[in-house]
């Protein structure tokens, strides 16, 4: 009898010692938590197993209506309500959603995001391990498909805490099925940032469709799938879907409703092809064969661009031929009287602002001297000389009569006029009219042997392109002149221009040096002993197209011969290419001053990522390049600061359709 007491006494502890423990860690969940709650979770976490274990501690609920859960959460338009999609046991996606129901937000924290602190997620594992453990009946195989559920909801919970990581000890079949389940779910919603609140990854269905194109095409060159008709057939057809799908998708809004199932049914056939073809080698090689015939396709095709992009650059549109033809008509059919401009008498007044422009194209002259006056403090102290060539001469005349820019003073003169410009006096002139040049520019056949393409544009054949270095002979009673390019906008009064102290320069520009293309080495031949012997190949360039040049200083130093003696050098294009630039470059060698840089921003008609900012603080603004704003190739980002200056309601403009 003495003996059965601690038998007893041992007895009783082995049995009330687990209800007491488990009684105490009921104790420590939550209390915001209701028993429903909890008792669902218990559930939840019993489904691990083929069959619902018994708890020892709590009542059996009989019900064999929960199922596993799929582990994505989606958020509804409320912020405090979320539905849990739910599979089935087989496989087979559930119809029914479970929605939880609204709770305080630090409710639905401690719920849904799994934010609970690291106390009551240990002692959740102790109860899940509990479970698991009592399933010690089952077959192994019951066994190793608990531990996967396991594992996966482990994953399942970093996937809500929004610490999404690679688990690279993965095998490859169940990578393959997260795919088919998970991913287009993933992909239909996409995350969302919180402090912005803008979707992160707008674009991944896009980059993933397209991704699943290549894949596509892969496996149709592949031996092992092209054996099989049937795949191949289907594989076509849902080649064809994704690009009705894709069409011109840049971000996954553009896309239509149906593009979710159009990628399921895409990655279920990939899987076939995978299963059918499994030589990785032939896989790669395949993939390199495609790379190196991508990239010999892009080399082609960047050339017929540089090539095309010329071609566009030389070719005048119909609006702007129509044109010019309309107001010669008008023009001609004036009095005497009539085709005169108004302020003569301040041509050749040194005391005002005298601006050069030299060009042929009616349209771009008027947006220079339209924005010019129009941001000028004072107008009338501006005088605007233009030289155009004997086609245009009375088209611009007839512009400006019947667009008068306002108080300013204007004149218009015609190439032809200026006698003394002949073959004798320049080198270049003569130059021009040899038949060497003119086969030069006019031969396609010669088009193949010189990569650089830009240097054959035939605007180098006209003599306007090379008038600025004659500045001091077509106004000999200036002392200083401003030259404008016809490609150029004003944005800003330049009366500050004239009060410049050019400290003895002749030349005042903008200087190019923060990129190596505009140095002097890009523009020279410094493989020639002539250049190398005079000139630093690392010397900053300048532009043209808004310059200061004193024509004072310029007689003085006299830079028209220098000019000459080093065209002459180059009679035979060995030290420069034909241009303006190498030549300006070579002539006002040691006697440019650099401007500051707010002056003249550059790059608009080639370079898509000039700053706005830049832009905005200009006082002149250069299209340099072949996309000029008045083309189509002109870029439509930058074409309103040119565009806002044509008055496109003018009647010779409606009359031969040129619109914004």
């Amino acid at each position: 009898m003495v003996g059965r007491k601690p038998v007893l006494v041992l007895l009783c502890f082995t049995v009330l010692a687990p209800i007491v423990l488990y009684t105490d860690r009921l104790s420590s969940f939550p209390g915001s938590l209701s028993n429903n709650d909890f008792i669902e979770d218990v559930s939840n976490v019993q489904a691990f197993g083929n069959e619902v274990g018994k708890l020892n501690a709590l009542p059996q609920e009989l019900t064999n209506v929960v199922k596993e859960p799929i582990g994505i959460v989606y958020p509804d338009n409320s912020s405090n309500a979320y539905q849990i999609w739910v599979q089935s046991r087989d496989g087979s996606a559930s119809s029914n959603a479970q929605e939880v129901p609204q709770r305080k937000s630090g409710e639905l924290k401690s719920r849904m995001l799994s934010t609970m602190d690291e106390r009551n997620l240990s002692e959740k594992k102790g109860v899940i391990e509990q479970v698991v453990n009592k399933n010690i009946g089952k077959d192994d195989s019951e066994k190793s498909k608990a531990e996967e559920e396991s594992k996966e909801l482990g994953s399942q919970q970093t996937e809500l805490n929004s610490k999404p990581e690679k688990e690279e000890g993965k095998s490859e079949k169940k990578s393959e099925e997260t795919t088919h389940k998970v991913d287009p779910e993933k992909l239909q919603t996409a995350p969302k940032d919180r402090k912005s609140g803008s979707t992160v990854m707008s674009d991944a269905r896009v980059r993933h469709l397209r991704d699943q194109l290549i894949r596509a095409k892969v496996f149709l060159g592949l031996g092992a799938t092209r054996t099989n008709p049937h795949y191949i057939r289907e594989l076509r057809l849902r080649i064809r879907e994704v690009q009705r799908t894709l069409g011109d998708a840049t971000k996954d809004s553009d896309l239509p409703r149906n593009a979710n199932d159009k990628l399921k049914a895409m990655e279920q056939t990939l899987a076939k092809g995978k299963q059918i073809q499994d030589d990785c080698a032939a896989v790669i090689k395949k993939l390199r064969a495609m790379l190196h015939s991508t990239e010999e396709q892009l080399r082609v095709n960047k050339k017929q661009e540089v090539f095309l992009t010329q071609l566009a650059a030389k070719t005048l549109p119909k609006g702007l031929h129509c044109l010019p033809l309309r107001l010669s008509t008008e023009y001609f059919s004036l009095d005497p009287s009539q085709q005169q401009f108004p302020n003569q008498e301040k041509l050749e007044d040194p005391k005002l602002y005298h601006y050069a422009l030299f060009s042929d194209n009616v349209l771009a002259a008027a947006v220079v001297v339209n924005s010019t006056v129009s941001n000028a403090k004072h107008p009338s102290n501006h005088v605007f000389h233009i030289v155009t060539d004997r086609l245009n001469y009375a088209a611009m005349r007839m512009w400006f009569l019947s667009n008068p820019p306002g108080k300013a003073a204007i004149q218009v003169q015609n190439i032809e006029e200026f006698t003394w410009l002949n073959a004798s006096y320049s080198p270049v002139l003569k130059q021009l009219g040899s038949q060497s040049m003119i086969d030069y520019y006019f031969r396609t056949h010669r088009a193949n042997s010189d990569p650089n393409l830009k240097f054959r544009n035939p605007k180098y054949l006209s003599i306007l392109n090379h008038l600025r270095f004659y500045l001091p002979e077509i106004f000999p009673k200036l002392n200083k002149v401003v030259f404008l390019d016809d490609d150029i906008v004003v944005q800003k009064d330049l009366s500050g221009l004239w009060t410049i102290d050019l400290k003895g320069k002749v030349n005042g520009a903008v200087e190019t040096c923060g990129e190596n293309f505009h140095r002097f080495d890009r523009y020279l031949n410094f493989s020639n002993p002539l250049i190398s012997k005079n000139f630093d190949p690392h010397s900053c360039g300048w532009a043209y197209g808004m310059n200061v040049f004193d024509l004072a200083e310029w007689r003085k130093q006299k830079i028209t011969e220098v000019y000459h003696s080093w065209q002459r050098l180059n009679h035979d294009r060995l030290l420069w290419k034909l241009g303006t630039l190498p030549a300006g470059l070579i002539t006002f060698w040691n006697r440019t001053f650099p401007l500051n840089r707010s002056w003249h921003v550059l790059g608009l008609g080639y370079n898509p990522h000039v700053a706005p900012r830049d832009i905005e603080r200009a006082a002149v603004i250069h299209y340099n390049g072949n996309m000029k704003p008045w083309l189509e190739i002109g870029m439509p980002k930058y074409r309103n600061y040119w565009s806002k200056y044509v008055n496109y309601d003018q009647v010779f403009l409606r009359e031969c359709n040129i619109s914004p």
